[in-house]
């Protein structure tokens, strides 16, 4: 009976040992994250929304964790390049996704499904969000949401809007659009924003669908009308121009949200420290006010609701997708 016990003992005791180590050494990771400097891929060229928002993000967290965390531009495929590379990536928290809506829309978008993003990364945190808004040339004919669908319904796809291209962004909030009004138009899709713009300040195409940001400087030199804001909340840059919700449409919101992802194997003690310390920056006035500067709102939360949101969008990509057989560019 005494040696039954004894031999009992011993077991438990070498199973704990690994248990104590595992439980150690993910401790003492989490503590000496980061040794060296972090990458964060971004899918977008550099100037662009989600490198600002990366860079502010990756700034502060240089402060506060004491080590240098590098943008790194891949553009390309639809930010599928920069997406792979970090799915790719080992996952010891050196290689970071600062990632936008692409990455639920392109799993539908492009055949066959490049990743599996549910599966293939590890949500960080949230970041923030920034509106599509709709603007038109400034003699476009329409003065605000409400004359364009007007115009609009009387002409069913006579009205053209440029677009950054097929399935970005704007692009799938425009359908949304369409959808929830009740109209039709015709898209224009450019390779970038910088060219839609340029042509609808010139009077080639009336509309354009674009993030605030990117819209933000030719609408204060009177080359381009905000028509409105596709968030629940004014944008900051505009603050005279009604939400979508507040031009009869309550609960339509088409923002870019973006999110920091890592490599789906990434130590979740390594994950909880990150996502700690981007709620902390959050909370900065610095990192607000940068965020303002884009025409956006911090969106601080839990891992989990990067996780859902990524999972709802995914859903409604998937379904627009399908009913509106976008194809990329």
């Amino acid at each position: 009976m005494h040696h039954t016990r004894v031999s009992h003992l011993r077991r438990l005791v070498a199973l704990s040992i690994p248990a104590v180590f595992a439980g150690f050494w993910g401790g003492a990771c989490a503590q000496e994250y980061p040794a060296k400097p972090v990458h964060v891929y971004v899918g977008y060229s550099a100037g662009g929304a989600v490198d600002a928002v990366a860079r502010t993000v990756g700034q502060a967290l240089s402060q506060s964790m004491g080590q240098s965390f590098v943008i790194e531009n891949k553009p390309g495929a639809g930010s599928n390049i920069a997406i792979k590379a970090a799915i790719d990536a080992p996952g010891d928290g050196y290689t970071l996704l600062m990632a936008a809506n692409a990455l639920a829309a392109n799993m539908s978008l492009y055949q066959p499904m490049p990743f599996d993003a549910e599966r293939d990364l590890a949500p960080i945190a949230l970041v923030g969000r920034v509106p599509v808004v709709i603007a038109a040339n400034a003699n476009a004919p329409y003065g605000s949401i409400k004359d364009l669908i007007h115009a609009a319904q009387a002409k069913p796809n006579a009205i053209s809007f440029a677009s950054p291209g097929n399935g970005a962004t704007p692009h799938m909030a425009m359908e949304l659009f369409e959808r929830a009004a009740g109209i039709q138009m015709q898209h224009v899709p450019y390779r970038g924003g910088a060219q839609a713009l340029t042509d609808t300040i010139g009077g080639q195409v009336p509309l354009v669908a674009m993030n605030a940001l990117e819209v933000a400087p030719h609408v204060k030199s009177g080359r381009l009308k905000v028509l409105a804001v596709l968030s629940v909340n004014r944008s900051p840059i505009f603050p005279d121009t009604p939400t979508i919700a507040e031009s009869g449409f309550p609960g339509f919101e088409a923002s870019v949200w973006y999110a920091l992802m890592a490599p789906v194997s990434t130590p979740k003690t390594i994950v909880a420290r990150l996502h700690e310390q981007v709620q902390r920056a959050l909370q900065t006035k610095d990192v607000q006010d940068r965020m303002t500067q884009v025409g956006g709102e911090v969106a601080p939360g839990s891992i989990e609701m990067v996780a859902s949101l990524l999972h709802s969008e995914r859903v409604r990509y998937e379904k627009l997708v399908r009913e509106a057989n976008i194809k990329p560019n």
